[in-house]
């Protein structure tokens, strides 16, 4: 895996590319893009838009996917119409955002962003801090200083997506050679890129998730700098983290960002407990996340739903047992300690990643549920079958087994028991003998080296 991470480093292709103030002409004759692959309401925007006297295009992403191949699953717009212009032309549209305004404009469950062109802030801006504002270390608090094209186009973060293509005259103007840049897979910065991470810091984890996607590689100016950069990101609202993490981990190409993240020392400024597990228990931890994001990764892949709760309860579940044993060994009896230790991990992580209350409650079920498993005796096993959360629960001790924890062949026992029938399920509730399954004192005769090599079977 390491390997392969190392790859997607790429050396840069012919240095550092330098800004233009006139773009690139890249006419229909000379690309892959026809206008009836773009969202026809978007189109309606940029060709309405333009006649009324505005500048208009498709930009960023779906010009790059589909010069790429990949269906977009946004089409953005960015135009020199204010946001209020935008609305006087567009009844279906409404405002929104203070840090960065934006519109958008609705068609039944289709909504198009229409974003008016930004320029770089100056000293003049930052008087009036409804259009311009920054923090002590550079990051902008608020995005509203309006410029033209050639401005908009050195403010966006990547060469890749500052394409714009216009649908009437089918041409893309390139201001950053970011076909250059497409055609060698390769993610870079515009501008510098120590202020540019400074301006906003979340362009790190966009520099991976692009890469992870795309399969691209990360040039090399614009790696260097994130690993003395990456306590920036203590700085950003949980809630924006929370819908960073959703993007890199259930995109598809999850495992791949997370060894991006940790080679980048990225993963430690969003997950502080899960990182210092990495640490200490280096192969179950690693072994454990990265199982469940390749999962995850082939759900995605699938078409098959998937649920950011499970994947939470794995990427903290390595921190947990840790602070378990901290409470015991003040006195705190088994499983009270390990209600308090999930509690305290949850909320904790919360102060860096906003994790909502609706996938919080799960992520504490299916860790529950890990302790109900093994107390299978009487009629015990055929209520935890009926509980809505036993298919997860199971599905995470089979991820816990496939990272090194010994359960005694619990996954396997649950696995048989959902496979026989009725006379088969009693014998095996009879050959359990007259063990009390649930019995906690049982389980912590274990010694501690036992633990320490991840079969961590107090949990159970």
């Amino acid at each position: 895996m390491l390997k392969k991470l190392f790859q997607s480093f790429r050396p840069p292709v012919g240095g550092q590319h330098h800004r233009r103030t006139t773009p690139e002409v890249i006419n229909s004759s000379q690309h892959s893009l026809q206008r009836g692959q773009f969202s026809r309401h978007a189109v309606g925007i940029v060709e309405r838009l333009q006649a009324a006297g505005y500048q208009a295009y498709l930009v960023g992403g779906c010009v790059r996917d589909l010069l790429l191949g990949i269906q977009p699953k946004d089409f953005d717009v960015a135009t020199s119409a204010t946001p209020e212009q935008v609305r006087a032309e567009f009844r279906n549209a409404r405002i929104i955002g203070r840090r960065f305004k934006l519109v958008h404009v609705q068609f039944g469950r289709d909504i198009i962003e229409v974003a008016t062109f930004r320029a770089h802030h100056s000293d003049e801006d930052q008087s009036d801090t409804h259009r311009s504002s920054h923090n002590a270390s550079g990051r902008i608090l608020r995005d509203n200083v309006y410029g033209t094209l050639e401005d908009d186009a050195q403010r966006r973060d990547f060469t890749i997506n500052a394409l714009y293509y216009d649908p009437v005259s089918e041409r893309i103007l390139d201001y950053a050679n970011g076909v250059h840049d497409i055609r060698n897979r390769l993610i870079r910065l515009i501008g510098d890129p120590t202020q540019r991470y400074q301006e906003d810091p979340v362009r790190m984890l966009r520099a991976v998730r692009f890469a992870a996607k795309l399969d691209f590689g990360i040039e090399k100016h614009t790696f260097l700098p994130i690993r003395e950069l990456s306590s920036l990101l203590r700085e950003i609202p949980p809630a924006r983290l929370f819908e960073e993490v959703l993007k890199l981990f259930l995109s598809g190409h999850g495992a791949l960002a997370f060894e991006m993240l940790v080679d980048l020392q990225l993963f430690q400024a969003l997950f502080p407990d899960s990182a210092h597990a990495l640490d200490e228990r280096p192969t179950y931890t690693h072994t454990l996340i990265s199982q469940a994001l390749t999962n995850t990764d082939l759900r995605v892949s699938q078409g098959k739903p998937v649920t950011p709760a499970f994947l939470f309860a794995a990427l903290l579940w390595p921190a947990l047992p840790g602070r378990v044993l901290y409470l015991q060994s003040q006195g705190v009896p088994p499983i009270p300690a390990m209600n308090a230790a999930a509690n305290d991990l949850i909320a904790d992580q919360c102060q860096r990643i906003a994790i909502p209350k609706r996938f919080t409650l799960p992520i504490r079920e299916i860790w529950d549920m890990q302790e109900r498993l093994p107390r299978r005796s009487g009629k015990r096993a055929d209520l935890l079958l009926d509980n809505p959360r036993f298919r997860a629960g199971y599905d995470f001790l089979l991820l816990r087994e496939s990272a090194g924890e010994q359960t005694d062949e619990l996954g396997q026992w649950w696995t048989d028991y959902q496979d026989a029938n009725e006379g088969g399920r009693r014998a095996m509730i009879r050959d359990l003998g007259s063990r009390d399954e649930g019995a906690a004192p049982r389980k912590r005769k274990r010694s501690n080296s036992k633990r320490k090599q991840g079969g961590d079977d107090s949990w159970d």
